[in-house]
């Protein structure tokens, strides 16, 4: 396959439209440092890769994670801070040495698409409960802003990073529920400090590509299939 066809049109449409919608919302309301585009501009990138299940999207995310914990942490947004710094980075990285190692009919530039095993949900549903409980305490000895928001944050983020180690096609809607929470985050900072709508509107673009990741992969599972 030609390089320049890599991506469908929707695809390309979709990371334009993004890419141009969080310019857009910097230039307007402005957010803080060129770290912040920088960043958005990279997330979004990465989820378009991350539905064609390739694996430079893990490693993209791990970037994403460095900036967005940078950025977060200018907010008081502890929770999203310590989730993205140290939890998602970490496994992302290790996401991406999963997809490396389960290359699709010997693609690189795409992954296998896995498939849960009958003990997957309950392990999944045990770690992300500990977790949560654990960051609960520690976020609130923080001081963390809007604590419950927060760690409901890092509920559905540890969710979609199993589910992204796992390969599983479930790890889009995964993201797409942390990417709920992230607008309502982030809208509710905006209300005393409007530059804060820039990353609102980067999490708006999240969601709509995460919502089309899951619809790939779920087409990659019955191509693979």
């Amino acid at each position: 396959m030609k390089r320049s066809n890599y991506f469908s049109l929707t695809e390309k449409l979709l990371w334009l439209i993004s890419c141009s919608a969080v310019i857009i919302a910097y230039a307007v309301f402005g957010g803080g440092s060129i770290l912040s585009l920088a960043a958005s501009l990279i997330g979004v990138t990465s989820l378009i890769l991350a539905a064609k299940g390739n694996p430079l999207s893990q490693a993209l995310m791990i970037v994403f994670s460095i900036l967005y914990g940078i950025i977060s942490y200018s907010c008081r947004y502890y929770g999203e801070m310590l989730t993205y710094v140290g939890m998602t980075g970490p496994m992302a990285a290790a996401a991406l040495v999963s997809w490396l190692r389960n290359p699709y009919g010997g693609k690189r530039s795409e992954v296998a698409v896995g498939r849960l095993t009958p003990r997957d949900l309950p392990l999944m549903l045990a770690l992300t409960a500990a977790v949560t409980v654990l960051f609960f305490f520690v976020l609130r000895a923080f001081g963390t802003a809007r604590l419950p928001l927060s760690t409901l944050s890092v509920t559905t983020s540890f969710a979609a990073v199993y589910l992204t180690f796992r390969r599983s096609e479930l790890f889009a809607l995964a993201y797409a529920c942390n990417d709920a929470v992230l607008i309502v985050l982030w809208t509710l900072a905006a209300r005393t400090e409007s530059r804060y709508i820039s990353v609102a509107v980067c999490f708006t673009a999240f969601l709509a590509n995460d919502v089309y990741g899951f619809i790939s992969w779920r087409r990659m599972k019955h191509r693979q299939q």
